[in-house]
């Protein structure tokens, strides 16, 4: 019998996002319901910061959170 591991599968999914999806910081933060996960039973709760380079990968689940084409975010003062 193998010990037991806490870290989360990877996901290896991509969720598109629009700009209003995101914070007004501009991030997300993973697990989300917008990637179908439920929050108690995945890794613990990371801030992404997507404005930066329109993308980001949760170290987690690998889940990939990018800003749809054609999308931009402003950050509202």
């Amino acid at each position: 019998m193998s010990a037991p591991t806490h870290a989360a599968p990877m996901s290896k999914s991509l969720v598109t996002l629009l700009a209003k999806d995101l914070n007004p910081q501009g991030g997300v933060f993973c697990p989300s319901p917008l990637a179908d996960m439920k929050t108690w039973n995945t890794h613990p709760k990371v801030y992404l910061d997507i404005a930066r380079k329109g993308e980001a990968k949760c170290p987690y689940c690998g889940t990939v959170y990018k800003l749809k084409d054609g999308e931009h975010f402003d950050a509202h003062h």
